[in-house]
């Protein structure tokens, strides 16, 4: 037979026996007296046989293990493995498909973010955020959609439990009507100061609003990245290069807003382990300090042990540390 036909009787292309010739798969067979290749029944069986485990998904690295001779892998071992990963495949094409409903869903409704398609988590924090927008008169702040910007960024960037996580903390630190309010006066306050020096009276204020509106949890990771003791948090978190590009986007006011409320936020969690550690020492159970309305974070203090009131156009950490972005 020609190459044609053989090719044309196992169901492959004359492109793919030449192939096969090349990378060794396929022995070259005696030529004819005019040069053509000559091929024979032994050939078809094989390249049916190539055909037929490459249809099942092995490469072509184990189908050549598979047909040698001497020391090659047995077939039961590289199906049982290509078995394996398409179990994987399976699983992680059913994880998509059920994330891929919940958009439909949304898009169906009307309700899918602008910004989407995002995680469940965030897509309803965000969800959150245009109820609270709907209610309100003028324009949207701007630091609002920067917010909403970063958290995408986050979203993307920072998938899996811990992003989870985070999100979690932020959406239940603006659960309440109140605390979302919190945090629109506080976009408001920001979008007033975009013109603004660093001196700017309004500076402080938003400062200490912005940081009770912080997480628990953030405020612990703002911590964390200062190290040492002494260790500024502003300058170990500002050294990131997404942490330069967040604050890039704000005027010198708004930037030294960030700056103050991360340190205060550090400094509330620092506080707040100090108490923890010596209730332990004590041997008490050692619960966070503070109450509802009574606790360490401005505009009505945050609640105990739980994540602050409100939220704040700086929430999140990233895998390096504190990281500051997002809106919560």
């Amino acid at each position: 037979m020609r190459i044609g036909e053989v090719a044309r009787l196992a169901g492959v292309t004359t492109r793919a026996v030449r192939h096969y010739h090349h990378v060794g798969l396929l022995p070259e067979p005696p030529r004819l007296g005019n040069g053509y290749r000559a091929y024979g029944l032994r050939d078809a069986v094989l390249l049916v046989r190539v055909r037929r485990l490459t249809e099942l998904g092995l490469s072509l690295d184990e189908v050549r293990d598979v047909l040698a001779d001497d020391a090659g892998r047995d077939l039961a071992e590289v199906l049982e493995e290509l078995d394996t990963d398409l179990a994987r495949q399976e699983a992680e094409v059913r994880v998509r498909r059920e994330r891929l409903a919940v958009l439909l869903e949304q898009a169906r409704e009307g309700r899918l973010p602008a910004e989407g398609p995002l995680s469940p988590e965030l897509a309803a924090l965000f969800a959150d955020m245009a109820r609270a927008r709907g209610g309100r008169a003028g324009p949207e702040p701007r630091t609002a959609v920067l917010d909403r910007e970063l958290l995408t960024l986050m979203d993307g960037v920072h998938a899996g439990e811990e992003g989870t996580r985070m999100v979690a903390a932020m959406r239940g630190a603006v659960a309440s009507p109140e605390g979302m309010e919190r945090a629109y006066d506080l976009y408001a306050r920001l979008d007033e100061l975009a013109d603004a020096d660093e001196d700017d009276p309004g500076v402080a204020a938003a400062a200490e609003l912005l940081a009770g509106l912080l997480p628990d949890e953030v405020a612990a990771a703002v911590r964390d990245a200062g190290g040492d003791a002494g260790a500024d948090v502003v300058e170990a978190w500002g050294g990131d290069a997404f942490a330069g590009a967040f604050l890039a986007e704000f005027s010198p006011a708004q930037a030294e807003v960030v700056r103050r409320a991360l340190r205060l936020a550090a400094d509330r969690a620092g506080t707040a382990a100090t108490v923890g550690d010596g209730e332990h020492a004590e041997g008490g159970v050692g619960t966070a300090p503070g109450t509802e309305g009574e606790g360490t974070g401005p505009a009505g203090g945050s609640d105990a042990g739980g994540a602050g009131p409100g939220c704040g156009p700086t929430g999140g950490a990233d895998a390096g540390g504190a990281g500051a972005g997002g809106a919560s």
